[in-house]
């Protein structure tokens, strides 16, 4: 069993780097587009000779990184061996770090019976379940959604709903996935490029694709 580092550990671990929701996080920018990949293509090479590899994301000349050990629910000090690894390449390189960048969004969804509510969500999400109240992109790409526990229902209409958009392919068995889950259809009138659906409880998510949209501007 790999143990966890406290916060406090992992964070004056890393100091160009910041810890968020149990992930350490790293964003640079490069000059240019060029240099980010030269950056990408460095930190693989460092990341082979340590046995581990971050999650990389590259948004033209802005690279942000992280890391975290999942077995262990946080940051290792594999993790900071990584690291410290990537932060001699980027200092190597002159790059700048941008802290103040940073935010991971989760969604939290309010909920009266969450083992009523959470197998609808897994199936129009099509997430890993991570925990009993938490799903996540196992890509990691989207926010994580969890439900909080109500001891009272909200009878009026939810204000928020989530667009899920998947290829135009994978709607039908999304949708057909959802409704086996509990959910229930509350329109089709605009399908196919968009179904709105609920959950157990009236939490909405619309499926959407491409199809049905005006031409010129797709969707």
């Amino acid at each position: 069993m790999v143990d966890k580092l406290s916060r406090q550990a992992a964070s004056d671990a890393l100091p160009e780097w910041r810890l968020l929701l149990q992930r350490m996080h790293l964003t640079v920018r490069a000059p240019d587009a060029a240099t980010a990949f030269a950056l990408v293509a460095r930190v693989g090479e460092v990341a082979a000779t340590v046995g581990r590899q971050p999650d990389v994301d590259v948004r033209g000349e802005v690279v942000h990184l992280t890391v975290s050990t999942e077995p262990a629910g946080g940051v290792s000090e594999a993790d900071v061996e990584l690291g410290r690894a990537i932060d001699r390449v980027v200092a190597e390189m002159g790059l700048p770090s941008e802290p103040q960048s940073l935010t991971v969004l989760e969604i939290a969804i309010d909920a009266m019976d969450i083992d009523a509510v959470r197998p609808f969500w897994h199936a129009v999400l099509g997430w890993d379940v991570i925990a009993r109240d938490d799903l996540q992109d196992p890509l990691r790409m989207g926010p994580a959604l969890w439900f909080q526990q109500m001891d009272e229902p909200r009878l009026q209409r939810n204000r928020i709903h989530l667009d899920v958009t998947v290829a135009h392919d994978e709607a039908p068995g999304r949708i057909e996935r959802a409704l086996a889950a509990g959910g229930r259809l509350v329109s089709d009138t605009r399908a196919p490029a968009f179904w709105i659906l609920a959950d157990p409880e009236g939490n909405e998510a619309c499926v959407c694709t491409w199809q049905g949209r005006d031409p010129v501007q797709g969707g």
